[in-house]
């Protein structure tokens, strides 16, 4: 599968133009579809990290996660994203990716 060079995400009002619970869980509902394709994509980069890695060890590395955790803050604020919701969704993300990644890594190695 290759990886889409942009997402597409179905038609929504804007949040602000949004006057019904219909319309708010409708752009809600189509940005979660492009989240799921991003993340995909995502996802598929750690598989190509656990194919490229050397070692186990090197699955897991600090320096690295507080390096993109500090990048995605940077980026969130003035994508108006409150670092409250970033910072958490964002380690979560990050420990389930180490943990794909794990799994990736001891099958390609087995």
């Amino acid at each position: 599968m290759t990886s889409p060079r942009t997402v597409a995400i179905d038609e929504r009002k804007a949040p602000e133009d949004c006057v019904t619970m219909v319309d708010v869980r409708q752009g809600v509902d189509a940005l979660d579809r492009a989240l799921v394709t991003l993340l995909a994509e995502r996802q598929r980069y750690m598989d190509a990290a656990a194919r490229i890695k050397p070692n186990r060890d090197a699955v897991f590395d600090q320096a690295r996660i507080d390096d993109v955790v500090a990048k995605v803050l940077k980026a969130a604020e003035p994508a108006g994203l409150s670092p409250d919701i970033a910072e958490p969704v964002w380690r979560l993300l990050i420990d389930r990716c180490i943990a794909h990644e794990f799994g990736t890594w001891d099958q390609t190695r087995a």
